[in-house]
């Protein structure tokens, strides 16, 4: 069982004051591509894992987003960690129909 939940919202500068939405697209396909389980939602995206390789994820969604052209990111982050485990499904589970 994974260790940490971190959600984060993604807020990138763009070059010429133009829509940020494709680089939050950009940013979500690093999440996507790594494989942890997640869950996008309107104002941010919980990842779950371990908080080394959630950590390693966050900085590769910041390259990602300068490398498109982004000359600035501001994230903010909530990470929820719990050695014994923690899990979105377990969390939520109440909420479910």
């Amino acid at each position: 069982m994974a260790n940490t939940l971190l959600s984060i919202q993604v807020i990138p500068k763009t070059p010429n004051n133009e829509d940020s939405i494709p680089y939050v697209d950009k940013a979500i396909e690093v999440i996507q591509k790594s494989g942890v389980k997640h869950q996008v939602n309107p104002l941010e995206t919980t990842m779950e894992g371990e908080l080394s390789e959630l950590l390693d994820i966050v900085r590769d969604m910041h390259e990602a987003l300068v490398a498109s052209g982004s000359p600035s990111v501001i994230s903010q982050i909530k990470i929820a960690h719990n050695p014994v485990g923690i899990s979105m499904d377990k969390l939520t589970e109440k909420y479910r129909p």
